[in-house]
């Protein structure tokens, strides 16, 4: 599944890059780089379900706090 959502991160990041929005294209490569790596690794389910969980919560208080403080 981690490499299924490294897939979409990648699509999502080209799409950024054709609307010329490279700081948000290189932090979604970041994320598809990442994503396909931890998709290869021979973790447990219960594993890659913490580190999905975890992923999720500093990933939604990063737009909380860029939508509060930056924009």
């Amino acid at each position: 599944m981690f490499r299924v959502l490294g897939f979409w991160a990648l699509a999502i990041a080209l799409m950024f890059i054709a609307g010329h929005m490279y700081t948000q294209a290189g932090l979604f490569i970041f994320q598809a780089i990442l994503f396909v790596v931890l998709g290869y690794q021979r973790l447990t389910e219960k594993t890659y379900m913490y580190l999905f969980g975890s992923y999720m919560v500093i990933s939604f208080c990063g737009m909380v706090a860029y939508a509060t403080f930056v924009h």
